[in-house]
């Protein structure tokens, strides 16, 4: 089982989104049974709350439902139990790399880096945008995760 854990800053726009995503598409994959996903926050802000009703409409239009995913805070045993710790920008990297024991700094990663053609490193956060930031950020998502199944494919699920 490969276990997949997305990182923002809330927890309740750009996280929960890439959760979302990445779930539909390893379900669509058939690859359910062998990836596991969740999404966290760095800040402890929004804990128990939803995703952004923003970020749920993005996705709702887009055929992926949201409402079962609740805000959390990272916590130190994430590091242990995530193959794959995925900030959305520098910030949430840095706060990640100094919770992080460093034996486990090579989990760390931003979620980006699965995405070379975005152009771009962080997903930027559209919280204090309009709707069309939620649908910007939900297209460089789409992208990190293709490019992410296709890492944890080369690297981890050489049968499929």
């Amino acid at each position: 089982m490969i276990r997949v854990l997305f990182v923002c800053l809330g927890n309740i726009c750009r996280s929960p989104t890439a959760e979302g995503v990445f779930r539909d598409l390893i379900r669509r994959e058939g690859l359910a049974d062998r990836i596991v996903t969740d999404s966290c926050g760095t800040s402890d802000w929004h804990i128990g709350g939803p995703p952004d009703e923003r970020a749920t409409a993005e996705a709702a239009k887009r055929g992926i439902d949201l409402s079962d995913l609740r805000a959390r805070q990272i916590h130190r045993d994430d590091f242990a139990a995530f193959e794959y710790v995925l900030g959305m920008d520098d910030a949430n990297i840095a706060k990640l790399l100094a919770l992080c024991p460093p034996a486990r700094q090579d989990r760390v990663k931003l979620f980006l880096s699965f995405a070379p053609e975005v152009g771009r490193a962080d997903v930027p956060d559209p919280y204090y945008g309009g709707a069309d930031g939620f649908s910007k950020v939900f297209d460089m998502i789409d992208a990190a995760s293709k490019g992410l199944l296709a890492d944890i494919r080369s690297r981890h699920l050489s049968d499929t």
